[in-house]
């Protein structure tokens, strides 16, 4: 059997771990481009992706991509200013995506000026394990933006579903109030997150406990889905993040640092 391949020249506006984790599942299939911020989130992207990708930090350098994702922090405004920027560089064909969990995908798309041609991609990460893709779209977009954007998750092996443009789509509209519920819990009755965990793991058959999945997310980001969703984020969390313990990315949150 012959291995996919991209029918688009993709561009991923971004750096993080979502970003890079679709730029190493993406090059072997076609042109990839990312784009950085700085010299030194270059930097580490290049080290980060390692396979080749051709990384920028001009965004004018992805113009000539056909499909541009945008991956960066969960926040409306500065998405939607990037947005802006990648809509002046880009084609008129070139459609823009963004792989925001909890915002509205039809603000993000009135950031662009193009909403017939934006979609949301929800990736979950690691990029390269999880099967699902979670695709919204605003009002506008046209069957053409539906058609290459499944096409675009079928080359990448994911499993795309269609979901409601309502904050958090579906997964972390069911996933964070579970999650919040177990810090609350484990608070009240003074339990420990490994006892916990332990609890879901093997009474429940999750892969991972609620603690342990926190501090893989983020503690920072958990906390911004939770209010982009309108489910109350614990105190604990908040005191985390307050402490710059933002989970396993930099240092621990409710476990430490591996």
């Amino acid at each position: 059997m012959s291995q996919p391949s991209l029918s688009e020249r993709l561009g991923i506006a971004g750096t993080g771990a979502i970003a890079c984790g679709l730029a190493r599942l993406a090059a072997p299939l076609g042109e990839v481009v990312v784009w950085a911020r700085s010299p030194e989130s270059a930097a580490r992207a290049r080290d980060e992706i390692a396979c080749g990708v051709g990384v920028t930090t001009d965004a004018a350098d992805l113009g000539a991509c056909t499909y541009v994702v945008e991956a960066v922090v969960e926040d409306i405004a500065v998405k939607g200013e990037l947005l802006g920027e990648l809509d002046a560089a880009a084609g008129d064909d070139t459609i823009l995506a963004s792989t925001t969990s909890s915002l509205s995908v039809a603000e993000l798309a009135a950031a662009t000026g193009r909403p017939d041609r934006f979609a949301g991609l929800h990736v979950f990460n690691p990029v390269e394990k999880m099967a699902l893709v979670e695709l919204a779209y605003p009002p506008e977009a046209t069957d053409s933006t539906r058609a290459r954007t499944r096409a675009l998750c079928d080359a990448l092996g994911k499993t795309a579903v269609e979901v409601p443009d309502v904050p958090g789509f579906v997964v972390n509209r069911l996933l964070f109030p579970y999650l919040f519920s177990a810090v609350r819990f484990m608070e009240e009755h003074s339990l420990e997150p490994a006892e916990v965990d332990a609890c879901m793991k093997l009474g429940a058959g999750h892969p991972m406990g609620p603690l342990r999945l926190l501090d893989f997310v983020g503690l920072d980001v958990a906390a911004a889905i939770g209010e982009s969703i309108g489910e109350p984020v614990p105190e604990r969390i908040r005191a985390l993040v307050a402490e710059g313990r933002l989970g396993a990315k930099n240092g621990g949150g409710f476990y430490p640092a591996s």
